[in-house]
């Protein structure tokens, strides 16, 4: 086949269909660098993970994995794990509404705690987060502001007051991540309660009241009302004397 002769106009034409060959093909990344990551790739991957999988679940390497990045990369957006999970509780509280709460402080702070344990009974992977201690949403501080708030209308002092709502709570997470804990063993095959089975060998002698209830504790505690017994601790903390010489 003969040449033909290169020319100007050749020389432009084949640049003008190398670059069109450039613009179709995919974009290389250059040097394996992982595509750059924003923060809320990060946390909305991290908030899947735990409503998925629970806390054990995440880390810093499967984080970096599910987003196609490395941990290092992740570190330069969040400065360890407990402001990853920080972020990722952030803004939960506000995607709940606020209820209409009681003018009485007495029922507001009952009504408060029992909100408060509503709430986060439709969102255990909040629950297990918050078990690891000094987390919390910004958004929720305001059940806190209304306990000790009208704790203090009651009667109590700071002191009492911020007393009161740390049983309040104690109360409500410990209950929570209780459940959570026989609903896992409950699911686990071939494991067998320890207890009440226990019950069952009771020496009437040593323990006459357990004996007495060993074939009827089921079916008491089958029984058993969060709302009924919040309701009792926090009559019981607003109730008892709130003088300088008490706690």
């Amino acid at each position: 086949m003969d040449n033909e002769p290169v020319t100007k106009e050749t020389e432009t034409h084949a640049a003008e269909t190398a670059a069109g060959a450039a613009e179709d093909r995919p974009a290389r990344r250059t040097g394996g660098r992982p595509r750059r990551l924003e923060l809320e790739t990060i946390v909305a991957t991290a908030r899947r993970i735990l409503e998925e999988e629970g806390t054990a679940a995440l880390s810093m390497r499967r984080l970096a994995k599910e987003v196609g990045s490395t941990p290092m990369a992740l570190y330069r957006h969040v400065r360890d794990k407990d402001e990853l999970l920080q972020l990722v509780l952030s803004g939960m509280a506000r995607t709940r509404p606020r209820p209409q709460l009681p003018g009485d402080p007495r029922e507001r702070v009952y009504a408060a705690a029992l909100y408060m344990h509503r709430t986060l009974e439709e969102l255990p992977w909040v629950v297990e987060v918050l078990s690891l201690g000094e987390l919390t949403d910004r958004d929720a501080l305001w059940m806190v502001e209304e306990i000790i708030e009208s704790a203090m209308a009651c009667g109590q002092d700071e002191r009492r007051a911020v007393h009161t709502y740390r049983s309040i709570w104690h109360y409500v997470l410990g209950t929570l991540v209780f459940r959570a804990a026989l609903t896992r063993r409950a699911e686990a095959p071939g494991r067998r309660a320890a207890f009440p089975a226990l019950l069952a060998d009771a020496d009437p002698s040593e323990l006459p009241r357990l004996a007495a209830l060993a074939n009827r504790w089921d079916g008491i505690t089958d029984a058993y009302d969060v709302s009924e017994e919040l309701r009792a601790v926090v009559a019981g903390l607003l109730g008892r004397d709130t003088g300088p010489g008490s706690g």
